[in-house]
């Protein structure tokens, strides 16, 4: 089962944590993260590092 990863673009500061420790699965588009891969291995590692918590799944 794919797991459903989210960003809710209101809580989005657009640092680019989520970016920094998951590249392959986070970019940074129009000041927000988007979700570019939801299989990637680090997802896990970037919800933990958001510091508005904008990330779930």
């Amino acid at each position: 089962m794919i797991k459903l990863v989210k960003v809710d673009k209101n809580k989005c500061i657009g640092c680019g944590a989520c970016a920094s420790v998951c590249p392959d699965g986070f970019e940074i588009k129009n000041g927000k993260s988007t979700v570019k891969n939801k299989k990637a291995k680090c997802i896990e590692e970037a919800i933990s590092v958001c510091p508005v918590g904008a990330i779930s799944k």
